[in-house]
Order: structure tokens, then C-alpha cells, then sequence
């Protein structure tokens, strides 16, 4: 933890936000069991050695039209029906909010603080699990993959998100929570403020360097980041 003190010092000065921009998986609810078992079954059925949970953590970041392709060449589009599939057949059943997410949630809703949703999960089955847990109403707009044009890191997700709310990130103090690179980079691409969740075992995403971490875009400063949800409850 000493080498994340000016992280967490970060997190202590940041300025009260007019809205907050939530990732989804494993930054509200806890799904690295769910893509882990989608993953290792697809692997399996397209003859390919299954990951384990550790190589999932460290690799899965980018949208599926983005990252499948580079895994499994030409056949990437099977190989996605199958993920698909996989997931879908346990989605409902195991999905599942971190400890304290729900509190965070309700928390931000009662300071009139706008909220939204901006995932590299595919839309459907994104909005699909936010209505499950019954917290698609605390979200001015839930956004995924497939949604917008390009995914995250691009910011047009986060545009497209923000589309008729009065939410301007370039005026406006917006947070960008997230647990990957992927968020911190759509973060600075969007104009808002990145903070990194991390794992419950005080581990950062290995996608998200020491350098980025300590030093922000271009010397931007250290990004905050935080690794229970009853310390952001506590901060608002």
C-alpha cells in the first residue's frame, strides 16, 4: 500500500462531482466468475487451452468486436456466439453487486448526483442485468458495447451516454470509475476525472501500469483509487 499513498491522498481531495460515470463489471458487481467460466468453456469448444481466472483478470479489458478478433483470428464471430451463449446460460442466475455497490449507488441518487453506466459489455445483456438487480432506474442512461460507434476507451461511448442530460465534462466535474485501463484511458479521453477500483485484496488491474497510476495523462497528477465502496460512501 505505501507506493499507492498519493493515490489514496488522490482520492481524499477530489471536488464533489455534478455526475459520476460507472464501469460494470468488477467495478458494481462481481462477474470475473461468470466471464472466467464463458472464457474457459469457449476455449475449450474452440479447441484452445483454457485461461484460469488469473490470465482473465489480466487480459480482459476491451470490447468483444474488439478483442475477439485478436484471439481468435477469423473465427472470432464463432467464437463470440459461444461466449455468448455461455454467458447467457448463467448471467441471471450469478450475477451478483460487490460489497457496498448498492449502498454507493443509493447513496449517490440521494445527493442528486447524475449517474450512468458505460461498459464494454454488449448493451442487451448489460441493460439485462441492470434491470435484474433492479437499479437501471438510479442511471440517467446505461451504455455498452455495440452501443456507440467505437467502445471504450473511445469516448463516444461516454457521449453517447450523456446525450440529453445537461452533464458537459469539459465544464462540468465528472467521474469516471473503473477497475481497467480501459476506463482510465476512455476517462481522459471523455474529460473526466479517472478513479481506479480496486481488487478487495488491495491489487490494481495488472492492465493499468505503476507510471499511469502515479503520474496520470501526460503528468496529470496520481489517480485516485480506492478498494471498498464504503470508502467512497464515506467521502460523498
Amino acid at each position: 500500500m505505501t507506493e499507492l499513498l498519493k493515490n489514496k491522498e488522490a482520492l481524499v481531495h477530489l471536488k464533489k462531482p455534478k455526475a459520476i460515470i460507472f464501469d460494470w463489471d468488477n467495478t458494481l458487481v462481481d462477474t470475473w466468475p461468470l466471464i472466467q467460466y464463458s472464457i474457459d468453456k469457449t476455449m475449450s469448444e474452440m479447441g484452445r487451452e483454457a485461461w484460469g481466472l488469473e490470465k482473465v483478470r489480466d487480459n480482459v479489458h476491451k470490447s468483444m468486436r474488439e478483442s475477439f478478433p485478436i484471439i481468435f483470428g477469423n473465427d472470432w464471430e464463432e467464437a463470440g456466439k459461444i461466449y455468448k451463449n455461455n454467458y447467457r446460460s448463467i448471467q441471471l442466475e450469478r450475477i451478483r453487486f460487490l460489497p457496498h455497490a448498492l449502498e454507493l449507488i443509493k447513496k449517490i441518487h440521494e445527493q442528486g448526483i447524475t449517474q450512468f453506466i458505460v461498459s464494454n459489455k454488449i448493451g442487451v445483456s448489460l441493460r439485462k442485468e441492470a434491470k435484474q438487480l433492479e437499479v437501471d432506474r438510479f442511471f440517467f442512461a446505461v451504455v455498452g458495447a455495440n452501443d456507440a460507434n467505437a467502445d471504450k476507451p473511445s469516448r463516444e461511448p461516454v457521449e453517447l451516454a450523456l446525450l440529453g442530460s445537461d452533464i458537459d465534462c469539459k465544464k462540468d466535474e465528472v467521474w469516471f470509475i473503473g477497475d481497467t485501463i480501459a476506463d482510465v484511458e476512455c476517462a481522459y479521453a471523455s474529460g473526466c476525472t479517472p478513479i481506479v477500483y480496486g481488487y478487495s485484496s488491495n491489487q490494481i488491474s495488472k492492465t493499468i501500469s505503476k507510471e499511469i497510476l502515479a503520474k496520470g495523462k501526460e503528468g496529470k497528477g496520481a489517480i485516485p483509487v480506492y478498494f471498498d465502496h464504503q470508502e467512497l460512501i464515506e467521502l460523498l
